[in-house]
């Protein structure tokens, strides 16, 4: 068996402890082995326990759902969706994705479960050492177990709107975790729900790093805004995205919108640091191509045609590229593509746009037409358009979905969840995606998996 191991190095010269954790090859295939590191000494130490929790954001960065390489959702579901097309060559992980042709066999549905439980497992390994420490202080030990929570709920999110019902796993036991049976959606998310509820009790209001790269109060708002229009709680999904948008001392609505996606943005609620001091981000190096054809994937004709032509989105977070006569367009939101003596951009995963947008929603769907709208204005209006024409609820809800398309693009999977949620999926991918069957809506369990631990069957429907 595979043991989860914890190094630590030093670095000399920011004085500080960095931690690694060693991946293992499936969730339930990881135990912590028997070494006074990792029995609790990390814990006892301030610095080595941060570090230990900035490492999972690293691996957050570089693997599994949240990472901006080609391997993550933002284009992994772009692809599988309607938003990206693709260009490279056949039989690759992004081309299955595209052909909507996964299999349960296949590297890449391993990848993203195998990461996903890995990180959380990290998340409670970190838990785990911080209840059992007798050095760290209260404050401490509440950012990081508040923490802990926040990235264990976070990625229980994703597991089950990618797969549906999965384990939720919140121990380290091996013997336990090899045996889990799945948590059935509905109770997965009050499970979700529960842990980010704690997550922001024990946040602090400001973050503790000056680039939002660790989370704060608001971060777990924000989460719990979005967990909570999934589960169709409108009253308190509004209530949360307020809470968000309230803090007018934290963030600022940006203006304009080429400064939305600046590492010092004030829009920004919880973002990832790239590697390296001087590196942007995996999205930008990914998806920005220079001459064509795309040598994997762009903007797909569908996405194309939904702005009209006032759209200032289209032309500040789109870009054109022209070769031989023919026009292919990139995302761009993020502008480097490579590496700047500081580096620029940082990869966003939670921002104030979003917060107004699950608040114009829950607004319609309980009755607050006049908040819903002026919502939903906030956004159409910060990209040149006008105020939106929708009368009722029904039309204000369309007006916020179609809004939620144009803003929130290539943004780890927000388009292809919204139709999922909104049961809209088929009726929208079938006419574009030729090879659409309607148990797409859910990936396939990772067959290794299921022969590990057969409490886990039955596979997904149409795998």
């Amino acid at each position: 068996m595979k043991t989860f191991k914890l190094k630590i190095k030093v670095l000399i010269k920011e004085a500080c402890l960095a931690s690694l954790f060693a991946c293992c090859s499936n969730f339930t295939d990881v135990d912590l082995p028997s070494s006074q590191l990792t029995s609790g000494a990390v814990f006892e130490n301030k610095a080595t326990a941060d570090a230990a929790m900035v490492d999972i954001y690293s691996k957050i960065r570089d693997k599994g759902f949240l990472t901006g390489y080609p391997t993550g959702l933002s284009r992994q579901l772009g692809l599988y969706g309607d938003e990206l097309q693709y260009y490279g060559g056949s039989g690759t992980a992004q081309d299955n994705f595209y052909q909507n042709s996964l299999l349960a066999t296949g590297p890449e549905i391993s990848e993203l479960w195998n990461s996903g439980y890995n990180q959380i497992y990290a998340a409670n390994s970190v838990i785990k050492g911080v209840s059992g420490s007798v050095s760290l202080s209260a404050s401490d030990a509440e950012q990081l177990t508040g923490e802990a929570l926040f990235v264990r709920a976070m990625i229980h999110f994703y597991l089950v709107n990618a797969f549906g019902a999965i384990p939720f796993v919140t121990e380290t036991d091996y013997k336990k975790n090899s045996t889990l049976y799945k948590t059935p959606e509905n109770a997965a998310y009050k499970l979700i729900k529960a842990d980010m509820e704690q997550a922001a009790k024990l946040l602090p209001v400001n973050y503790v790093v000056s680039d939002r790269v660790r989370p704060n109060r608001a971060a777990a708002q924000a989460m719990l805004a979005r967990i909570c229009l999934y589960m169709e709680l409108w009253e308190e999904a509004a209530n949360y995205a307020s809470a968000v948008i309230n803090q007018k001392e934290l963030y600022t609505w940006p203006v304009p919108l080429n400064v939305v996606f600046l590492k010092d943005s004030r829009s920004t609620i919880w973002q990832l640091m790239p590697v390296t001091a001087g590196r942007n981000t995996y999205e930008g190096n990914s998806n920005i191509f220079t001459q064509g054809p795309p040598p994997t994937a762009a903007i797909s004709s569908e996405l194309l045609n939904a702005f009209s032509s006032k759209d200032q989105r289209k032309t500040q977070w789109i870009k054109a590229v022209s070769t031989g006569g023919t026009t292919w367009y990139h995302p761009y939101k993020y502008k480097q593509q490579s590496s700047t003596v500081a580096s620029m951009e940082y990869s966003i995963v939670l921002r104030l746009s979003e917060q107004y947008l699950i608040r114009a929603e829950a607004r319609a769907h309980y009755g607050d037409l006049i908040g819903a709208k002026e919502d939903v204005n906030k956004i159409r209006n910060q990209a040149g358009l006008d105020n939106t024409d929708a009368l009722t609820s029904s039309e204000i809800i369309d007006a916020v979905l179609a809004e939620r398309r144009l803003e929130l693009f290539t943004e780890h999977g927000h388009r292809f969840f919204d139709l999922k949620r909104t049961g809209k999926l088929n009726v929208v991918l079938s006419p574009v995606k030729p090879q659409w069957k309607n148990t797409n809506s859910q990936l396939p369990l990772p067959e290794s998996e299921l022969l590990l631990n057969p409490n886990l069957n039955p596979q997904n429907e149409g795998y």
